[in-house]
Order: structure tokens, then sequence, then C-alpha cells
């Protein structure tokens, strides 16, 4: 096990190869890190920016065994990784951060709702859903319509569908493959946010001011930062990442996504264990952006400041969208963050941009 805080020239190992993966090899480089990559994807575009690459399945007991044996901490970039997985890289007596259970909790949404209901971050009530006959029990106490997720996998609005009512319930059980699945009360919010919030390997807990989200189509489209936001909300919001992350014994980044109603309620939406899409604004609106902030977590280097140095405009750049690069890379107050995919297929994220102007007070 290595000792911490890790000096510079150690080497940090990254669970997948994507963009979020990419951007923090790119961290890691600048504090004088080296990093290597496990993935299945050949050519990933985190591989082209990293040190060292192991092409292999995530459950692949030799690739596990090369990279405990290369790397002095390993993270990862996305939350579909096994729990498993980490676990058998803590046995090979390496240190993972995040930790297992962070990926045991977030990776099944009964979990996590029951998990941050006992730490006092308040959801939506919901109910286990095992068949069709217990969507209509439940919607006897949610109401409908009510939101049906399968409680593992799923995101940027894939695995989901809305009961219509008691009627609906068959069909919508076969609409998201009969599988496990949770079902949600309707959230009457006014709009979301999502809080980026890391924990050092001390216990210090830092959290950049909240984004405002906006989605198209199941997939964040822009975030706006610094959200305009009361003191009261902040605070409130704050209060959620330090309770979840301590209860999660979490070292790290994570992101933390947050229903805000008319009255200034809170309601978690969902934890995200990783670098989050909405933090992107972070990397040029912020002294110390999110990945370099995971990376100093990781090596239990002291957390760097969190605090805004512009307003942000976050926005992703989808699929074909990405032939729009000449028209951006020209725009003024705008830094263009490509992420080097070969194919610019309908719905992934081909990179963002990131458009800024001075600091608005609210």
């Amino acid at each position: 096990m290595a000792d911490f805080p890790l000096a510079p020239g150690s080497t940090l190992g990254v669970l997948g190869g994507g963009q979020l993966g990419r951007m923090l090899a790119l961290a890691a480089a600048r504090l004088s890190f080296d990093v290597v990559i496990l993935t299945p994807e050949l050519d990933s575009c985190a591989s082209r920016v990293a040190a060292r690459t192991l092409l292999a399945e995530f459950n692949d007991e030799q690739a596990l065994k090369a990279l405990a044996s290369a790397a002095d901490v390993i993270t990862f970039e996305f939350e579909n990784v096994p729990a498993g997985v980490v676990e058998t890289l803590e046995r090979l007596g390496v240190a993972v951060a995040p930790g297992a259970r962070s990926l045991a909790v977030s990776q099944d949404r009964v979990e996590e709702k029951t998990f941050l209901n006992a730490c006092r971050a308040a959801t939506v009530d919901f109910a286990a859903i095992d068949s069709a006959a217990d969507i209509s029990a439940a919607l006897d106490r949610l109401g409908a319509p009510a939101l049906l997720k399968t409680r593992r996998e799923g995101y940027d609005g894939k695995g989901q569908t809305w009961v219509e009512s008691h009627a609906d319930a068959e069909a919508a059980f076969a609409r998201i493959g009969g599988v496990p699945a949770i079902l949600e009360a309707r959230a009457e919010f006014a709009r979301e946010l999502s809080v980026i919030a890391a924990r050092g390997r001390n216990g210090e807990v830092v959290a950049y001011p909240l984004g405002e989200n906006h989605h198209e189509n199941g997939i964040l489209r822009r975030t706006r930062a610094p959200a305009i936001v009361s003191s009261h909300v902040q605070e409130q919001a704050e209060a959620i990442a330090a309770r979840v992350l301590i209860g999660l014994d979490y070292v790290g980044v994570a992101g933390i996504e947050l229903f805000e109603f008319e009255d200034g309620r809170l309601l978690v939406n969902e934890i995200a264990p990783r670098v989050h899409n909405s933090g992107h604004w972070t990397l040029d609106g912020c002294e110390v952006d999110q990945f370099e902030q995971h990376v100093r977590a990781i090596a239990g280097w002291p957390l760097g400041p969190v605090a805004a140095l512009a307003q942000v405009e976050m926005e992703n750049l989808i699929g074909a969208e990405i032939d729009r690069w000449p028209a951006l890379i020209g725009e003024a107050d705008a830094r263009l963050w490509l992420y080097g995919k070969d194919e610019a297929r309908d719905g992934r994220k081909m990179g963002h941009i990131n458009r800024m102007r001075p600091l608005e007070r609210g």
C-alpha cells in the first residue's frame, strides 16, 4: 500500500477510457503524475493522453494484477465498473478511491435512495419494483404519473419510462425490459441543480458553487454556474454533500444532482461517485478544476480552492455538433474542449465549450 501524500512521479490508475478519464489524465500530468488506463476499448480517448494502457475487460484478473502492480492509487471514471472489481484491487493491496461502497450504493437506485434518506439527504418517495403487480400497488401510495427506472445501469434518460396510470403498469414494466426497478413519485421541482464536492484523505470536505442544469432528450445540454441561488440553498447543498461523502467514507470528487423546489427546499436526485459532466465548467471557471481536485484528493494532497473566477455556461457538443468546431474555436471568451473520439454518433458526447463572462451577484 502506498504512503500518502503521493510524491510527484507516482502513478495513478484509472478504470475506464472515456472523456472523464482523459481529463483526469491531463490534470494528473500537470501535477507530474503518470496515468495507466485499464479499458476494454481499443484506442480510447483517454489512452491517447495517458502514459500506458492495459487493454482488457474490467474483470480480467491478470489485467487487474498488472494495474495493481503499476499504480500507487487507482480510481474510476464511470460508475458502472463492477463493485467487485474494486474489491479485487483492494485485496491485491492497492489503494482505490473512491472505495467499493460508493460504487455499490450508486449502482442500485433503491440502495442509493435508502442510503441517502438514512444520512438525512432527502429524496422523492419511492418503491422497489420486481413485477408489474408491484407497480400497481406502489401507485396507490405514490400517485400517478410516476417515473419507473431500472434499478441498475441506465443513463442519459435510458432505462426509464413514465407510468401514466394503473392500466399502464404492465406495459411500462415491459418498456424497461421487465427487470428489477424503482418507482419514483413525481417531483414538481422548479429546476435541477448539482453540487460538485470533494473529500480529502484527511476528511476535509469542499464544495464548488452550485450549477443549474438543463437537459434535452434526457442528456445534459448545458450547465450555468455559479447558479443564482440564495445562501440558504447553497448551504443546504453543502450540508447534503458533506453528509453523503462522510457517510460513504468517500475520497475524491463526486457529483450530486438536486431538485430545487419553489420554497427553496432541496431533494437529492442521484449521486455520481466520480467527476461529473455538470462540473466541466470548473475547467475554466475555477482556479482548481474538478479533475485536478480529484487527483489531489486521491493522492492525499491538500484540496484546492473552489471559488468561482467567472460566470460560465457549459454546453455539451453531442454527435455531429462537433462539426461546428471551426466557428466555436473562434468565439471570444470561450474555451473549446474536444474529447478526441473517432466517431460522432447520435447522442454521443464529443466535447464541450465553456463560455465565460464576469461573475454575477445574486
